[in-house]
């Protein structure tokens, strides 16, 4: 019965997800931070502790739960905890302390409904792990392809933020990036973040792992079409070719 109300838990964030993208594709929200920052949605906080604030629920909720649930621990199980971690790592403690971004601030309401949402994602994929997976979870070429899609999802992912930290040093302030993917699509980074949740859930294979992959989506890509525009709003000679995030398509 616990079972039960866990996986319906599953699917009522799910839709929590859906109508969350549906209402910032029908009403164009622009989520306050990063480029689209401002102060009309309250108190703000250095853009850096805000990251950092933000992420951490789902750095120590997912590992620390699953490695003190009862369940046996499997060599898959200490793998995606690594991968989760690995990921966790380089967002709450690296990334943000590499922003270019001085004097630059986001909404503490972003940073409170972020901590809400990764805090449940964290406990919803350690709850499964740490204490209902089945313990039989041995690996298949699912399993592989997703371990392989998740890296290569994270290589994308670091590889953009990079490039576009380094642009902000080069010249200062927001430029147009140019080359390597950003010849196809505006927000390589987002798609390589869909990516990695979208191969973790193919090798979690359980419905938590799915849920964060779908809620991944929903958050980015209207966060993506956002990027794209004010990127055609804000320099002229913005590539006309060039897609939010899926090269050709959208």
């Amino acid at each position: 019965m616990i079972d039960q109300y866990f996986i319906e838990l599953n699917f009522i964030w799910i839709g929590v997800a859906v109508v969350t993208f549906l209402a910032l594709i029908v009403f164009k929200i622009r989520a306050p931070y990063g480029r689209h920052a401002n102060d009309k949605w309250g108190k703000m906080i250095a853009n850096h502790w805000g990251w950092f604030w933000m992420e951490l629920p789902a750095f120590l909720l997912f590992p620390l739960i699953t490695i003190f649930g009862p369940r046996e621990k499997d060599l898959l199980t200490w793998i995606l905890v690594g991968m989760w971690s690995l990921h966790y790592l380089n967002r709450t403690i690296i990334f943000p302390f590499r922003l270019r971004t001085r004097g630059k601030k986001m909404p503490l309401t972003i940073v409170f409904s972020a901590l809400f949402f990764n805090g449940a994602n964290g406990f919803l994929n350690g709850y499964w792990l740490g204490f209902l997976a089945p313990k039989d979870n041995a690996f298949s070429i699912l399993t592989i392809l997703g371990i392989v899609l998740f890296f290569s999802g994270m290589y994308i992912n670091m590889g953009t933020d990079n490039r576009l930290i380094a642009l902000r040093k080069q010249q200062g302030g927001y430029q147009i990036p140019r080359g390597w993917l950003f010849r196809y699509i505006s927000c390589p980074n987002h798609f390589g973040e869909m990516a990695e949740w979208t191969g973790f859930a193919i090798a979690a294979c359980s419905v938590p792992a799915w849920t964060f992959a779908i809620w991944t989506m929903c958050n980015l890509i209207p966060r993506a079409i956002n990027h794209h525009d004010w990127y055609h709003e804000t320099f002229e000679d913005y590539p006309k070719n060039r897609k939010a995030f899926l090269p050709k398509i959208w």
